[in-house]
């Protein structure tokens, strides 16, 4: 009886501290190619709305696929901030993994503090 006891104690710790490391570094979300993606699937993406996904896809269109995730703060509407929010979840290669929309947290980007 205290084995399975200790059992269930260690299993239930170990499960929480494994769906608190995803949700913090966004591993269980998915990612969003930024060079392939279309509309709604930047959609998907923490406070990206239809305007500034096409946005996204004209720049892209305009200027060729992004070399690097840091490149799309060029987009208009993306700034420091909103690429902090947004970088774990782009890609500039591969395929596009994220199915549900991220929703922004308050505490999302709120890493520095304001100065």
């Amino acid at each position: 009886m205290k084995r399975k006891l200790v059992l269930c104690m260690i299993l239930a710790v170990f499960a929480t501290a494994t769906l608190v490391g995803a949700a913090e570094s966004g591993d269980g979300a998915g990612v969003v190619n930024i060079n392939t993606a279309g509309t709604e699937q930047l959609e998907l993406l923490p406070r990206v709305g239809p305007a500034l996904a096409g946005r996204i896809v004209d720049f892209r269109e305009a200027n060729g696929p992004f070399q690097t995730k840091g490149e799309i703060v060029a987009v208009k509407g993306i700034g420091e901030r909103s690429f902090e929010m947004l970088e774990p979840y782009l890609v500039t290669d591969g395929a596009t993994t994220l199915t549900e929309k991220v929703k922004a947290s308050q505490s999302s980007g709120g890493k520095k503090s304001a100065d």
